[in-house]
């Protein structure tokens, strides 16, 4: 479904803007859509899209701003929606990668299963989710004020939380022991190195934490195919 308040964002952006076609090459790149990728949703030329961002062609009207808006999110929500759901959290710095909150709960074993994760932990995974988050783990830390945080538990803590950029693992365990809100599991993407302390973090919080050797790309297509 495309976010409303997301659309009006955008339209009202490239609207005001002094430089409406640079505004248009922002939103397509941050949406990680190509010129071609547009231009075929738009059933148009991609010449037409150069001359919008490049100015070369006059300054598109409302109803070609509508379009050019329209296409960039039916794109993304043909792709799973990440970047849309992620601008709905109110979650201002790209630490956020995806969130997603299901209409259901599962076990948390099924959603391990699916992203090839080992329990590192020890602690008992027998436990429901109904979403997760994915997140950068030094920019989360870095920059995600506690209110921003907690926007990463979506509706529900019920959730697992997978972390990229993980050197140790000792600074996602200790930003999530010091927060109120605790997550039902931990999962780190592609660690480098895990030392004791986030394992025993986990222990201490009762959370189950997981690794995995999937890349975040196959992570996000895997769980939007959970049922």
């Amino acid at each position: 479904m495309v976010n409303i308040e997301l659309k009006e964002k955008i339209a009202g952006e490239i609207t005001v803007s002094d430089n409406p076609g640079s505004t248009i090459k922002k939103w397509r790149q941050e949406f990680g859509i190509s010129k071609q990728e547009l231009s075929r949703e738009m059933n148009i030329a991609p010449s037409v899209i150069s001359d919008y961002e490049s100015g070369r062609r006059k300054s598109p009207g409302v109803r070609s701003v509508k379009r050019i808006v329209e296409a960039i999110l039916r794109i993304d929500e043909m792709r799973g929606g990440s970047i849309s759901r992620r601008y709905g959290t109110g979650v201002s710095s790209n630490a956020l990668i995806d969130i997603r909150d299901y209409d259901h709960e599962m076990p948390l074993e099924k959603m391990i299963r699916a992203v090839e994760g080992a329990n590192i932990s020890g602690v008992s995974i027998n436990r429901h989710v109904s979403g997760y988050t994915i997140v950068d783990g030094i920019k989360a830390i870095l920059n995600l004020s506690s209110s921003e945080f907690s926007r990463l538990y979506g509706w529900s803590s019920q959730r697992a939380i997978f972390f990229t950029e993980v050197r140790f693992g000792r600074s996602p365990m200790v930003a999530i022991r010091v927060h109120p809100l605790k997550p039902a599991a931990v999962i780190y993407i592609q660690p480098e190195k895990l030392d004791d302390l986030a394992i025993r973090l986990s222990q201490i919080e009762n959370i189950p934490l997981f690794s995995t050797d999937m890349d975040v790309r196959s992570i996000i297509d895997v769980l939007s195919e959970l049922k």
